[in-house]
């Protein structure tokens, strides 16, 4: 005969197998499969680096690994090492601290997808710096790690003074006064990074950073408004460091070439006065003509009149019938000021 030992084992056994083909591990329906609620991993974050310290920024996730639509993130985890200058070993494993959270929540805001900000404060000059991010849903499913910036922080470069701009054609030159660092610098030289704008907003590096105060930007567009600021940098055995920004300033490439003098000039005496002939200009910009002449006894030429860019006549009503004259044609652009040729070849009346 069984004991009563036997039988609790046994009733117990029963017991399990039946919550076990019952769904008794507390689901009542399927679990979740982790990638319909893993949010897909964040790709864009970025550091500003400003005299206070450093900005870090990215971007919402607004879909799970899966593809299918995230309304919402429980928080981020950020991930921070830093690593003394001195101790900083490039093939190394970077040893990444406790994550620290930074709270979440919608990721859209309306139509727009909502950016995430981490203000870095009280950082230590002479030291690298790596930072990673991570979000979790609802659900604490975490997502796979961001894409790593990294920075060497020492205490940042002022900004230069004051920044200058001269017009070119088609291009901008920059000039700016230099900047010295603070004593102990040994080992650290001041570079320059140029950033262009196209509305005073979002600015880009243009090139690289330059230890000369001196940039010219070429191949830009006549006309159009850039602007412009100049960043400090702290370079530490090509360990750069970001510093100061200058105040914005804005300019306008401006065109500086003038068509080619006229070609083809001739004069003929008529009954309505001197006619003045030439061939048309083929410069794109052409904005017109100007008629120049002088008397046979003088050095010096007057504008006698300007002719619209579709005619290539001009009636000299005003000339002496006694009076040997020489004429030149000339053409000018439309930039503003107008750019203007030189001067023809002269002309002189054929009787």
């Amino acid at each position: 005969m069984a004991s009563k030992g036997m039988l609790a084992r046994a009733g117990m056994a029963l017991l399990g197998a039946a919550l076990l083909f019952s769904g008794g591990c507390g689901f009542k329906n399927k679990p979740v499969p982790p990638a319909s609620v893993v949010p897909a991993p964040i790709e864009d974050l970025r550091h500003i680096v400003s005299d206070k310290g450093v900005q870090l920024t990215w971007s919402y996730p607004v879909r799970t690994i899966r593809g299918s639509v995230l309304e919402d993130v429980s928080d981020f985890e950020l991930f921070l090492a830093e690593i003394p200058l001195a101790e900083y070993c490039g093939g190394c494993p970077v040893p990444f601290a406790a994550p620290i959270g930074v709270g979440g929540g919608a990721t859209m805001d309306g139509t727009t997808r909502r950016q995430a900000s981490f203000d870095m404060g009280s950082l230590k000059p002479g030291h690298k710096y790596f930072v990673k991010v991570r979000s979790r849903n609802s659900w604490f499913a975490d997502s796979d790690d961001s894409n790593i910036v990294s920075f060497v922080w020492f205490e940042p470069a002022p900004a230069t003074a004051q920044v200058k701009v001269t017009p070119g054609d088609r291009q901008l030159s920059l000039a700016w006064q230099p900047v010295a660092l603070k004593p102990p610098a040994t080992d650290m030289t001041v570079k320059y990074q140029v950033l262009r704008s196209m509305d005073g907003k979002d600015y880009a590096r243009q090139g690289d950073p330059v230890a000369t105060t001196a940039f010219v930007d070429r191949n830009l567009v006549n006309g159009r408004k850039y602007f412009y600021t100049v960043q400090t940098i702290t370079d530490y055995k090509n360990e750069l460091a970001l510093g100061g920004v200058s105040k914005a300033v804005e300019a306008m490439p401006q065109d500086m070439t003038a068509p080619l003098p006229p070609s083809g000039v001739s004069a003929v005496r008529t009954d309505a006065g001197i006619k003045v002939f030439w061939d048309r200009s083929d410069a794109a910009d052409l904005a017109g003509y100007r008629v120049y002449r002088r008397a046979a006894d003088k050095d010096a030429y007057e504008m006698i009149g300007t002719v619209e860019p579709n005619y290539t006549l001009f009636v000299d009503s005003g000339a002496g019938d006694s009076v040997r004259y020489y004429y030149a044609v000339t053409a000018y652009d439309a930039a503003t000021p107008a750019n203007e040729s030189g001067k023809s070849r002269e002309a002189t009346i054929r009787n």
